[in-house]
């Protein structure tokens, strides 16, 4: 079994997610994130902070981009790219990764969950397991290791991309 999934083409662009619920977010709230991390607050990293929690969750610094680029004329790539790893940095974005694909970013929930990602169609299902919980902070124990974070990411094939396969084989 490899490190990564080989994920179908075509799945960078579209798919479907289903996500635990999300805590809205004020301007209060971002400006107190921006300045936690030492940075002056610009209406660049708002936009950006604001853009993440609107529509999907897990989008990709280019998605980002683009959603932000006919408001903000002036905010270049590298402006997105750069504060959406320094947030990643500093723990307020988690960092999906999926296989070969660019890295997707969502605002750290305020409880923690996990992912499921279909290989085929690229579907990400969040979900939230205490047993799963328990046994990592176990596991993690039983060797000598003080468990901080973590990221679990499961791949697979979701329950809808068989059926699709069928109906395309005729």
């Amino acid at each position: 079994m490899s490190d990564f999934p080989k994920l179908s083409p075509g799945i960078a662009n579209e798919y479907k997610e289903e996500l635990v619920t999300r805590e809205p977010i004020s301007d209060s709230q971002y400006k107190r994130m921006i300045r936690d991390m030492g940075l002056k607050v610009t209406h660049q990293r708002l936009a950006i902070l604001r853009s993440l929690s609107k529509g999907r969750a897990h989008v990709t610094a280019q998605e980002v981009f683009e959603n932000l680029h006919q408001d903000h004329p002036d905010m270049g790539f590298a402006t997105v790219y750069r504060f959406l790893r320094k947030l990643t940095e500093e723990g307020f974005v988690t960092e999906i990764r999926m296989g070969g694909l660019p890295a997707r970013y969502e605002l750290k929930a305020k409880t923690h969950h996990d992912h499921l990602t279909c290989i085929d169609c690229g579907k990400i299902i969040e979900f939230e397991n205490q047993e799963i919980e328990s046994l990592q902070e176990k596991v993690a124990k039983a060797h000598g290791f003080q468990l901080t974070d973590h990221v679990l990411e499961l791949y697979g094939t979701c329950h809808d991309c068989p059926y699709k396969r069928s109906l395309a084989k005729g």
